[in-house]
Order: structure tokens, then sequence, then C-alpha cells
């Protein structure tokens, strides 16, 4: 299973980044977890965005979803024809959100461009050769980490969460943890996010080897939270670039 970063910044892209999205590739199958604002140019560079199997979106902040805007546009109004919908796994409401910004044309484009699916915690999707698990978290609104497995490895995605059991149920026995790392040391338990050592900390409660660290406030120097993680977690750490590939 290989890991591709579309986007690794908190609420709003930072200087040449992209908020929350991420491409997950195994058996020529390819998924993406969340399609934040700008994602949607990076999947573009690392594959087909009409190859793709599905789209799964970990909640319904505009960060994490904003570009299937961009990717209905592409389904719908290909000058070579209208494309396949895409397949899309979402909690409750997102279609409802999302057409409430559109026309009632464009409601009906936000209907027909993807299939849609509910995620229900702790309820398993087979996608190709992904079995995908969504685990409900605690952050803002329904919102769920998602475990991810192929070929015998294990990739969980924190989505956004606070440092709390419901994430420590999702990221139990991961190879790799893609965590939420976007407050500054001295925010802990300030917001529903975690800080680079709580992900860090998480990490080695996982039992993963591998620690990728993402939606990170552009504000936030990237060398303290490398260090912060580092200083709680043994394993291999390493902070989200875009479009940087990672073997889970």
């Amino acid at each position: 299973m290989d890991l591709t970063i579309l986007g690794s910044s908190a609420s709003f892209p930072g200087p040449g980044r992209a908020c929350a999205g991420y491409l997950l590739a195994a058996g020529g199958t390819h998924v993406v977890l969340d399609l934040g604002n700008g994602t949607l140019s990076n999947l573009s560079i690392a594959t087909d965005p009409y190859a793709l199997d599905a789209v799964f979106i970990s909640h319904l902040h505009a960060d994490h979803f904003l570009d299937l805007f961009a990717l209905m546009a592409m389904v719908r109004y290909a000058p070579e024809g209208t494309k396949r919908p895409v397949a899309l796994f979402a909690p409750e409401g997102l279609e409802e959100r999302m057409g409430s910004l559109m026309s009632p044309s464009g409601r009906s484009d936000v209907a027909e461009a993807f299939t849609w699916t509910t995620l229900r915690d702790a309820e398993p999707v087979e996608v190709g050769a992904f079995t995908l698990t969504p685990y409900s978290v605690e952050h803002e609104g329904p919102t769920f980490a998602i475990r991810a497995e192929a070929g015998g490895r294990t990739l969980c995605y924190t989505s956004d969460s606070r440092y709390s059991d419901p994430v420590r149920r999702a990221s139990t026995g991961c190879d790799l943890l893609l965590a939420d790392a976007t407050l500054p040391a001295g925010y802990a338990g300030r917001a529903p996010h975690m800080t680079s050592a709580e992900a860090g900390a998480l990490a080695a409660e996982a039992g993963a080897s591998k620690l990728v660290l993402t939606h990170l406030w552009p504000t936030v120097p990237r060398g303290d939270i490398l260090d912060d993680a580092q200083a709680a977690f043994t394993g291999n750490v390493i902070l989200a670039e875009e479009l940087a590939s990672v073997e889970v």
C-alpha cells in the first residue's frame, strides 16, 4: 500500500500547499481520503482522477471536502461527455450541505456526480484491494477516523480528532498512523485536535512503525512539530509534504 499526500494544511492552505487530502493505492485500486481545497490539482499530478475507485470524506468541515465541487465539475462537464459517477462515502448530511450552496440544477449535479453511501461506525467497506473501516472520533459533528487495510498492511487516518479513547480504538495495531497534528504544544486540550506530541504518543500506543504528521497549522514552525513528535515516538516520524509518497 502506498500513501501520497495531496494536502497537509489545517483549515487554510499555506503557501504552495493544500488542505486535507490523501491518496491510497494498492493492487491497482486508488482511493482518496478527504478532498480539501487545493487537493484536486495535486491528485491530477499523482493519478488520473477519472480512474478513482472511491472517495471517503471524514467529516463535514469545508477544508476536508471543498474540492468535491471541482471533482463534480470534472465529472459532469467534461467536453468529451459526462463521466461515470464517483463512489463517495461520507457522513450523513454532506449531500445536503453541498447542495445548500447550489442552484437547483447544481443540486442535481451534486446528486448525479457521485454515488452516495453513508459511513457508519465500525462498518467496513470493501473497495477493490482495500477494506476501509470508519470509526467515530471526537471532533465537531460526525467525524470518522478511517482504517485502511490492503496486502496485509494497515494505515489509520485519524482525521481531525481529540486525543482520546475513540481514536485509540481506531489506531490500535496499525502499521502507519496518519495523524492530526494541528495544535502547538501549549494548546493541548483546548480544541478538538491533537498536538504533534499527542500524535506521537498515539502512534506509540498503537504500536505503529511509522507516523505521518498532517493537518498542520500553516504558521507553526514545522521543525517544532517534528521535534515534539519525535520526543514521544521512537519510530519513523514524517512531516506530510504535498505529493510526497510513503510506503505503508
